[in-house]
């Protein structure tokens, strides 16, 4: 008896190591910006699940524009000062690690990128304006984001590898500048796909939703499949599973949190690259609960 409990003992720490080895932790990546019934930064962080937050949307800019920022019910960033009571919530997210981006595009806007030029000052206007550059007009105030999230649905498909490099380059400055990224699961993506190709991008927060080619249907097969090309062949630190927080967040592809932790995130998380979670968004997350139920697994 004596030597088979020590070879049982023996045995925990391979199979520990085993476990280690062949199942990734993660987080989730939040949305938040564009419902002014989601509370405040300063809440969602202080919930405990978020280890990503994107505030969105910066949803005009490039090709001559004066660049816009929309924040739906929160406030108006044309206003001097209406959003810059943020600045304190940004770092006070910062306080408890969690990372901060702000993302440009969206589903509705005007943006595009007409050239390298073009790229490049853009980048100088982000940097000034999020990052750690100075303006005079900083709508979320002196607080220095952590990056920018690319979130391209729109507009043109060329120069986002130049505006990614340019970002990129300001990390030289001595503050990591995080790029983060939200393309379609159909691969590669429409206006992104040269852009990933770079390698420069932190998070990739792949929308496994409204797009039926690639997401769950009832059957985990198409969506696994997307996932295992986007880790194989995009190069990037992280992969994100990109869920609707709810059936009203999404026209489809929706995943129930017991399927989500029972069938799909003991598959994906044996990945290298697995990275979390990332819910559309933190309204639709209030309202459902959805990160509550599936953090223990994530």
């Amino acid at each position: 008896m004596a030597k088979n409990s020590n070879t049982f003992l023996s045995l925990i720490p391979l199979l520990f190591l085993t476990f280690v080895a062949t199942s990734h932790a993660g987080g989730i990546a939040i949305y938040w910006g564009q419902n002014g019934n989601e509370g405040t930064l300063a809440e969602a962080c202080a919930t405990g699940k978020y280890t990503h937050v994107i505030i969105a949307f910066l949803n005009k800019f490039g090709n001559g524009q004066t660049p816009e920022m929309n924040l739906a019910g929160h406030c108006n960033p044309s206003i001097p000062n209406s959003c810059t009571k943020f600045s304190s919530e940004i770092k006070d997210c910062q306080s408890k690690k969690i990372k901060v981006l702000v993302s440009i595009g969206g589903g509705i806007g005007s943006y595009s990128l007409s050239s390298i030029e073009d790229a490049r000052n853009v980048s100088t206007f982000l940097w000034n304006t999020f990052l750690g550059g100075k303006s005079s007009s900083r709508p979320l105030g002196d607080a220095v984001l952590d990056g920018i999230d690319f979130d391209i649905e729109l507009g043109s498909t060329q120069n986002w590898q130049h505006l990614a490099h340019f970002l990129k380059g300001y990390s030289r400055y001595g503050k990591k500048v995080y790029l983060g990224a939200a393309p379609q699961c159909p691969i590669p993506d429409k206006f992104l796909g040269t852009a990933l190709q770079t390698g420069l991008f932190d998070f990739v927060w792949v929308q496994f939703y409204n797009n039926p080619p690639c997401q769950y249907n009832g059957n985990i097969t198409n969506l696994v499949n997307s996932w295992n090309t986007w880790t194989r062949t995009v190069p990037t630190m992280k992969i994100f599973l990109g869920l609707p927080a709810s059936t009203a967040a999404a026209g489809s592809g929706f995943i129930p949190a017991d399927v989500l932790t029972s069938k799909i995130l003991p598959v994906i998380k044996k990945t290298r690259k697995y990275g979390g979670v990332m819910l559309w968004s933190r309204f639709h997350d209030l309202q459902s609960g959805y990160s509550t139920s599936i953090i223990g697994s994530v």
